[in-house]
């Protein structure tokens, strides 16, 4: 009977050592899953970080305004202006002429521009009267003053036919400055009737504008 007592004794006791270990075995798993459960949540973090490749489509798409940028064009046309003048001074020395011009708005208030030019001249300061047509250009700039008031400075240049004290004559280049300035009416939202009254401060030996003699304009414009 003792006997019987100790082998079932040793067999309880290597069922708890069993039982034991395999409980510890159970929970060695669960903690497995549980490390296999935080792995995904890894995973899943990963995922969520992967939209930042991204990027480069959002640099392309902000990069499109300044390639369009650089196609503008150098002048805007909303800033440029027409129009022309029909140009007098009476006098002993007589000149009527018409002139083109185009210009363009650096700012509202000034303006850069160029004109061409051609009039007919009849000059009776000596004793015979001579009458020639002439042609040149002109550079120009602008400043606005007030809405109406503007000052205007011209560099000119002009193609005029001189006679000598024979009678002959030879063709020559003219160097003028008119400094002064005009008056704009409008007529519409966008058309201008304007009127400028210049001095030509040069005074070249053989410029028709002597003694500050003024030099008229009247005109139209479109866009001023």
């Amino acid at each position: 009977m003792p006997q019987m007592t100790k082998v079932t004794f040793i067999l309880i006791f290597f069922v708890f050592i069993s039982f034991t270990v395999f409980a510890q075995d159970t929970v060695r798993i669960e903690t497995v899953r549980v490390d296999t459960v935080k792995v995904e949540t890894v995973r899943v973090d990963t995922v969520l970080v992967q939209p930042v490749s991204a990027k480069p489509a959002v640099q392309a798409i902000t990069a499109q305004p300044a390639e369009q940028q650089a196609k503008s064009p150098v002048l805007n046309p909303n800033k440029m202006y027409f129009g022309g003048y029909v140009n007098a001074s009476i006098g002993s020395y007589t000149a009527i002429g018409v002139e083109p011009l185009v210009g363009y708005k650096l700012t509202p208030k000034f303006s850069l521009g160029a004109k061409l030019s051609c009039e007919y001249i009849s000059d009776k300061r000596y004793e015979e009267d001579y009458s020639a047509s002439n042609y040149g250009f002109s550079l120009f700039t602008r400043l606005r003053v007030t809405q109406r008031l503007y000052a205007h400075a011209e560099y000119s240049a002009m193609n005029y036919k001189l006679y000598d004290y024979l009678g002959d004559s030879d063709r020559e280049w003219v160097p003028f400055l008119f400094l002064g300035g005009g008056y704009s009416q409008p007529i519409t939202k966008n058309t201008w009737l304007t009127a400028e009254v210049l001095f030509d401060v040069l005074q070249n030996e053989n410029s028709p504008y002597k003694n500050w003699e003024p030099f008229f304009s009247v005109g139209f414009g479109v866009g001023f």
